[in-house]
């Protein structure tokens, strides 16, 4: 197990958020630095290979609270459980492995943020696009041919 003070990135992004600094919260954002796109079970193994005994209320709660302060960013793929990255604030998009799951980063499809215009934006004010764009990644597609394709997923 490692101590909490070998993760001298994660402490300074805690403090600079105005959180304590704690082993159960800087092990959930050094889990999520290292595997983006984790999901809350996934982040719990981790920070448990890290501290040993936590719970997962514990691991939520520092999620809950990571993603509040603008440190983590919460993504809900239709069909999979949330998952967590340590990507924020830049209005990035996501391409979803149908098969697999596996979830990789796609910058900004056009332009500044947002990267998408609704046609009718009801008097908001918008300031973040949120996509998810949906496929087979290369490895599940090399594997087509002798699988039928799981249902779609939205």
């Amino acid at each position: 197990m490692r101590d909490v003070g070998e993760s001298p990135e994660a402490r300074a992004q805690l403090r600079a958020a105005g959180l304590r600094v704690t082993a159960p919260r800087v092990a959930v954002l050094d889990a999520v630095a290292a595997h983006p796109h984790s999901d809350a079970d996934r982040v719990a193994a981790e920070v448990r290979t890290e501290l040993g005994s936590v719970s997962t209320q514990a691991v939520y709660d520092v999620l809950k609270a990571c993603v509040s302060a603008g440190l983590l960013r919460r993504i809900e793929p239709a069909g999979s459980p949330a998952r967590y990255e340590t990507r924020t604030g830049d209005n990035h998009h996501h391409l979803v492995c149908r098969e697999c799951g596996t979830v990789v980063d796609v910058d900004c499809v056009v332009g500044e943020a947002p990267c998408l215009q609704p046609s009718d934006a009801h008097g908001f004010t918008v300031d973040e696009a949120e996509v998810l764009f949906w496929g087979l990644c290369p490895q599940c597609r090399a594997t087509q041919g002798t699988r039928p394709p799981l249902a779609d997923h939205r």
